[in-house]
């Protein structure tokens, strides 16, 4: 794939262009205009990619937490492939650009420091990616003109590189100046560190069909090098009550005023007769006060039939201009302990399982109950810092004993996975891809592919985009031919090598 040799930036022009000349030692320049842009610029801009990879609506589609209304192609899989270009020229190479960096601005944080964090963002792409469209250019992406044409590497051989690369990013992290440009963390260092080896957590833990024994090992080793212990270290972006920071769906919703995305009649229908304490964040009651899910992937002439006012909207949280963006959390982290202990990963058995998955839901419900959001400037260098938690602000758990006390969410040895796999869906609300992957892995929740779609079921990949078969042809059809699952189709029926 070609690869944009030039960084760009959100709001700051870095590269003015002073006069017309021909001559290559032009001496009309501005001294005062730098001609690169700062490692801390580079990382924001990586960061602030994040929430678009992560709430984009296909996922949320598949994993139907989400229903289309009125229109429901994307719910009825007619959409194939899909462009990874913006991924690796945009986060990406901003990331590669910090790491080939010869010379590090200890103000924006020792070397290390800034090294490790770009390393630990740019696995997270990585891993969303693959876990996406499977093989993909990865030891010999982000070559520049080095190399225009970089071929596919399996996706086993990414998942241990970068398991490998999330080690070591957290071993790197060191005493020295923390990060600027964090717009994640703020720069605290040891979160940094927590959110790498809970990422290499979950990525052993879908090795658990593909590869048990290996995964097995890098889950134990990620837990002892220090996961998650509270919500208030969550990888959250916060967005702000701003127009240039504002949440995504903010902007759709109440800008564009384009009510497309209800909440599902699935996700609805499990969640009312338990009286999860989420739902009134997931979804908005209708005219009549109650909430009802849009039925999923029903075409345009029938979806159309159904009055607005009768339907639950998506919910007010998920829309508001400064609503959060979850990109791994502690639930997240306790669900995968709870479902180990179960494998017998790790010792404790059903006992730990069970301590584990009660606390799993608790700290989801104060994660998504907890929603009014603090954020401030730092007057010093007018960096844009957020806070996504407070000591004394932890959420409220209204509800949480008469839910955890029902037949269908209390803890049962007999079928221990199921219940895990469930709540691990409902809390990856507003993460769809994620959601999408663990629906792949174990098979939970069991969901329906829309109706009257000529038997298509719901997609296991995503296809690559069409202009690799012209731009790096050679290495698209290798990658086609090679890949386990897709019988020389590029298609969204194949499986990617974790999904057995």
């Amino acid at each position: 794939m070609k690869k944009l040799l030039s960084i760009i930036l959100p709001v700051t022009l870095l590269v003015t262009v002073t006069g017309c000349t021909k001559f290559s030692d032009d001496i009309n320049v501005d001294p005062s205009v730098p001609t690169r842009a700062s490692n801390a610029q580079l990382l924001t801009y990586a960061l602030n990619q994040l929430p678009g990879i992560i709430e984009a609506p296909t996922g949320l589609l598949y994993v139907q937490h989400w229903s289309e209304k009125p229109y429901t192609d994307a719910s009825r899989y007619t959409v194939v492939n899909f462009d990874f270009y913006s991924i690796y020229t945009e986060a990406l190479e901003n990331l590669q650009t910090i790491l080939n960096a010869q010379q590090f601005n200890i103000i924006e944080g020792s070397a290390n420091n800034q090294k490790a964090v770009a390393r630990i963002v740019r696995a997270y792409l990585f891993w969303h990616m693959t876990d996406r469209w499977g093989n993909i250019p990865y030891f010999n992406a982000l070559k520049g003109k080095e190399n225009f044409s970089p071929a596919y590497d399996p996706q086993k051989d990414i998942y241990y590189d970068l398991m490998k690369e999330l080690k070591e990013a957290a071993a790197q992290i060191d005493n020295g100046n923390a990060v600027t440009g964090d717009i994640l963390y703020g720069g605290n260092m040891q979160h940094w560190k927590r959110f790498a080896n809970s990422m290499r957590l979950l990525m052993a833990l879908r090795l658990s069909k593909a590869d048990a024994g290996k995964g097995k090992l890098e889950f134990a080793d990620a837990l002892n090098g220090g996961v998650f212990t509270d919500n208030s270290q969550n990888a959250v972006y916060v967005h702000l009550a701003e127009a240039a920071n504002q949440n995504y769906w903010y902007y759709v919703v109440n800008v564009q005023n384009r009510p497309w995305y209800w909440a599902s009649k699935t996700i609805v229908d499990y969640m009312k007769p338990l009286n999860d304490p989420r739902l009134k964040i997931f979804a908005y009651v209708n005219a009549s006060g109650d909430y009802n899910g849009v039925p999923y992937g029903l075409d345009g002439n029938a979806v159309g039939t159904i009055p607005n006012a009768s339907v639950s909207f998506i919910g007010v949280h998920v829309r508001t201009q400064n609503a959060p963006t979850y990109i791994t959390t502690y639930a997240q982290v306790l669900l995968a302990i709870a479902e180990a202990n179960k494998l017998g990963w790790l010792a404790g058995g059903d006992a730990e399982a069970q301590a584990n998955y009660i606390a799993a839901i608790e700290a989801s419900i104060r994660q998504w109950n907890r929603i009014s959001f603090q954020a401030y400037r730092d007057n010093t260098d007018k960096q844009v810092e957020r806070v996504p938690y407070s000591s004394t602000d932890r959420g409220d758990t209204t509800g949480l004993a008469a839910y955890l006390a029902q037949p269908e969410v209390a803890y049962n040895p007999a079928d221990a996975i199921r219940k895990i796999a469930y709540q691990r869906w409902l809390h990856l609300y507003m993460n769809g891809y994620e959601a999408w992957a663990e629906w792949r892995r174990t098979g939970y929740p069991v969901l329906t592919p829309a109706p009257n779609n000529g038997g298509t079921p719901i997609p296991r990949r995503q296809a690559y985009p069409l202009k690799e078969q012209n731009i790096n042809g050679e290495n698209y059809r290798l990658a086609i031919s090679a890949q386990p699952g897709l019988s020389g189709k590029d298609d969204l029926n194949g499986r990617v090598w974790w999904d057995q």
